[in-house]
C-alpha cells in the first residue's frame, strides 16, 4: 500500500512511502526512491502519516526522500510510475492521533515497553531510571545501559506493560544477544563468490538473533552469483527482519520469520548452507584461520588462473608461498592432481637434513617464485581497459580495490545501476545528495574517479 509520510532525515519533506512490514500496530515504511537502510516505524493512528493526496490538498507538493536515488530532474516521471495503477491506502484506515497526557506521571523504577531506538523494530521490557521535569530516562531489561535514551513522557514510541499482547507485536526477550562466526575457509559451493564470502566480516553480532539473522542470510544473497538463487531458497516469514535482492530488473523483499535464540539461527543458517551445496559456514566458534590463500585455487571473474604453491612452514611460523610446479594448466584444470595443504607443509630447518639440491631449490624460488605469484595477484582485470565500458561489476570492484574502506559502499553502485559512464560522471556532491554517502568517502571516491579519468588507476 501507498502513502504520505514525513522523511524521518528531513522533516520538512512529505514523500511517498510503501508499506513493506507490519507488525501488531505499527508499520515498516520505506520512501519511494529510497533503499531499504533507510526504512523506518510508525503506529497506524501516527499524524505523520496521511492519505496520498493530502500533502496537495493543503497546497504542499511531495518531494523525493533524502538520498533520492535517481537525479532529481526525473522526480516528476519517477512519482507519476509510482502511483500509476498502485494500491493506495484508503482514508478509512487512518486514524487521528491520541491527545497527549497532560502531565508527566512517571516515576522511577516503574516498568514498561519501549521502542529500541538502535533497532526501532523491536519492542522490549524496560524501566524508568531517572525523571528530569517533561523527560524520562529508558533503560532495557537486562542490557546494562547499552541502549538506553531520553525522551518525553507523551512520546510515541513508550508503551504500558502488556501493550504487545494486547496489539499482537512481539516483545523481545531481555538481554538476549547473540554472535555467530563465518568460516570463510569452508567450500562456498557453485552459487556463492568465494573472493565476495573472503570480504565479510568475520563474524555477525554481538546482536539480537533475528539482526544475526538477517545480516547473515543478507551477506549470502549479496555474495551470489546471481541473487535470484539464494532469494528462491527462501521462504515468507512473520515478525522478523526484512532482506532483499536485485534481479530480473527489480528490487525484491521477504521478510525472515521471528528468532530468539541461537539454536534457532544456526538451524536456519545450516538449511541454507545445505541448499546452497556449500560447506556450513556458520557456527557460534571461532573459525581457525590457515594459510589457504596461497594454497588454494582461485578464479577470478574473468577466469585467470592462480597455481597452487608449496607453502613451507618456517622457523620463525611464518608461510612462505614457492613458485608453482611447472606452467602446465592440467593441475589447475583437474583437482584430482592437487596434494592437499596438509600434505604441504613440511619443516624448513637445517636440522630437518634437507638435501642440497632442495635447499637450492627452495631459495631459487623464494627469491622469484613469490614474487611472481604476488605480482599475479595484485594484477588487476580492470588495466588497460576503457573505463567506460566497465559493468556494474567492474565499477564495484573499482571501489574496493581503489580504498579498502570504500569496500562497505561498493553495493550503493549496484543499487543505483552506476556502470562505467555512470561512474565517469560522478562528482561527491551527487554522491551525498542521492546516493546518500558522507562527505568522508564521497570526497575518497571523488579523489579516485579523478585519477581514473588521468589514467592513473
Amino acid at each position: 500500500m501507498k502513502l504520505e509520510a514525513q522523511d524521518p532525515r528531513n522533516t520538512t519533506s512529505t514523500c511517498i512511502a510503501t508499506v513493506v512490514g507490519l507488525t501488531g500496530a505499527r508499520l515498516r515504511l520505506r520512501l519511494d526512491g529510497s533503499d531499504n537502510k533507510n526504512d523506518f516505524w510508525r503506529l497506524v493512528d501516527s499524524a505523520e502519516i496521511q492519505p496520498i493526496g493530502n500533502c496537495e490538498k493543503n497546497g504542499g507538493m511531495l518531494q523525493p526522500p533524502l538520498g533520492f536515488r535517481l537525479n532529481a530532474s526525473s522526480w516528476p516521471m519517477f512519482l507519476l510510475k509510482t502511483l500509476n495503477g498502485a494500491e493506495m491506502a484508503p482514508i478509512r484506515i487512518f486514524h487521528k492521533e491520541p491527545p497527549s497526557p497532560s502531565h508527566n506521571f512517571f516515576k522511577m523504577g516503574m516498568k514498561l515497553e519501549a521502542v529500541d531506538r538502535k533497532n526501532p523494530h523491536f519492542i522490549c521490557p524496560a524501566t524508568i531510571g531517572e525523571v528530569r521535569g517533561s523527560e524520562v530516562l529508558v533503560t532495557f531489561d537486562g542490557w546494562r545501559g547499552a541502549f538506553d535514551y531520553w525522551c518525553r513522557f507523551d512520546s510515541r514510541d513508550i508503551f504500558p506493560v502488556g501493550w504487545c499482547s494486547l496489539t499482537g507485536d512481539n516483545l523481545q526477550p531481555p538481554g538476549t544477544k547473540v554472535c555467530i562466526y563465518l568460516n570463510k575457509n569452508g567450500s562456498t559451493g557453485p552459487h556463492l563468490d568465494k573472493k565476495k564470502v573472503q570480504q565479510l566480516p568475520d563474524h555477525f553480532g554481538p546482536a539480537r538473533a533475528s539482526v544475526v539473522l538477517q545480516q547473515a542470510v543478507q551477506a549470502c544473497i549479496d555474495c551470489a552469483y546471481h541473487q535470484k538463487t539464494v532469494f528462491s531458497f527462501l521462504k515468507q516469514g512473520h515478525g522478523g527482519e526484512v532482506i532483499s535482492a536485485v534481479f530480473d530488473r527489480e528490487q525484491h523483499t521477504l521478510n525472515l520469520p521471528a528468532v530468539n535464540s541461537i539454536t534457532y539461527v544456526l538451524r536456519f543458517l545450516e538449511k541454507l548452507c545445505h541448499n546452497l551445496r556449500s560447506d556450513n559456514l556458520f557456527g557460534n566458534q571461532p573459525f581457525t584461520q590457515t594459510h589457504l590463500s596461497l594454497t588454494a585455487i582461485e578464479y577470478s571473474h574473468s577466469h585467470d588462473r592462480y597455481l597452487p604453491g608449496e607453502t613451507f612452514v618456517l622457523g620463525n611460523s611464518l608461510a612462505r608461498s614457492l613458485e608453482p610446479h611447472s606452467d602446465s594448466m592440467d593441475s589447475a584444470s583437474n583437482p584430482t592432481n592437487l596434494v592437499s595443504t596438509s600434505q604441504r607443509h613440511r619443516p624448513l630447518l637445517s636440522s630437518c637434513g634437507l638435501p642440497p639440491s632442495t635447499a637450492s631449490a627452495v631459495r631459487r624460488l623464494c627469491s622469484r617464485g613469490s614474487d611472481r605469484y604476488l605480482e599475479s595477484r595484485d594484477a588487476s582485470r580492470l588495466s588497460g581497459r576503457d573505463p567506460s565500458s566497465w559493468t556494474v561489476e567492474d565499477v564495484m570492484q573499482f571501489v574496493r580495490e581503489a580504498d579498502p574502506q570504500l569496500g562497505p559502499h561498493a553495493d550503493l553502485f549496484r543499487k543505483h545501476e552506476i556502470d562505467g559512464k555512470a561512474l565517469l560522471l560522478l562528482r561527491s556532491d551527487m554522491m551525498m545528495k542521492y546516493m546518500g554517502l558522507k562527505l568522508g568517502p564521497a570526497l575518497k571516491l571523488s579523489y579516485h574517479i579523478d585519477r581514473l579519468k588521468q589514467g592513473k588507476f
